[in-house]
């Protein structure tokens, strides 16, 4: 079994669904601090030709509380409008927006299962089959940490090929893991560009980019573009 494990990032770049249909089971990583300043409640869209950074709201953030200990603000029709202006004449704007706008609408507004519901509505939209579980739904041991906590959710899982973003080379040893019988890869992207509007290609934005202009069945061919190395 392939198992992929990682904070829940709110609308991330291609390469965090292409490390989740490269796996049989995701994990949810919802039980680790929150990190001030880093993509679990923001990302990059395109605005008026230009990167454009947004981020969702938050009640009581800190990086001394865990990631579902955080709430997330009820009103975010600001948010949306910006999404709406800068997609509103994208190809298939038409058939997105309602996914955008049923993930602002879920009601639980705890911040791993608002985020967690937002990757899950994609993976539905995009038709991908992963299972997903939450880290805080898995009985552990939770005064492991870092490489210790990830082998533990590993065995306890039985997973066979552990698979990581490429930024994990610097976090995980292949040998430790190969000592436990489990096979560490890391999922290196390959980005393809696409048409945008008029601008010159802008990459490393949202998945949501990604998605208003191109269907399905073309940014599952995108997905399937990455080394594990």
């Amino acid at each position: 079994m392939k198992l992929g494990i990682m904070q829940p990032y709110f609308l991330p770049y291609i390469g965090y669904f292409q490390l989740i249909k490269a796996v049989d089971k995701y994990v949810v990583y919802d039980d680790v601090n929150y990190i001030n300043k880093g993509w679990i409640n923001r990302n990059n869209i395109l605005l008026n030709g230009q990167k454009h950074l947004f981020t969702l709201s938050l009640l009581g953030a800190s990086q001394n509380k865990l990631i579902n200990e955080i709430l997330v603000e009820q009103n975010q029709s600001k948010l949306l409008k910006t999404l709406e202006t800068a997609y509103k004449k994208a190809p298939y704007f038409e058939n997105v927006f309602p996914v955008v706008k049923n993930i602002f609408d879920y009601e639980d507004k705890n911040l791993a299962k608002f985020v967690g519901n937002s990757i899950i509505q994609i993976v539905d939209y995009l038709n991908i089959k992963t299972e997903f579980i939450y880290s805080s739904e898995i009985k552990k041991d939770d005064a492991l940490k870092g490489q210790e906590k990830i082998l533990y959710l590993c065995k306890i899982l039985g997973a066979a090929n552990y698979i990581n973003a490429i930024g994990g080379q610097e976090l995980y040893d292949k040998e430790i893991f190969t000592q436990n019988n489990i096979e560490l890869n890391f999922l290196k992207t390959e980005i393809v560009e696409y048409k945008q509007f008029k601008n010159d290609f802008v990459p490393y934005l949202s998945v949501l980019d990604t998605m208003m202009f191109n269907p399905p069945e073309e940014i599952n061919a995108m997905l399937d573009k990455f080394e594990l190395v």
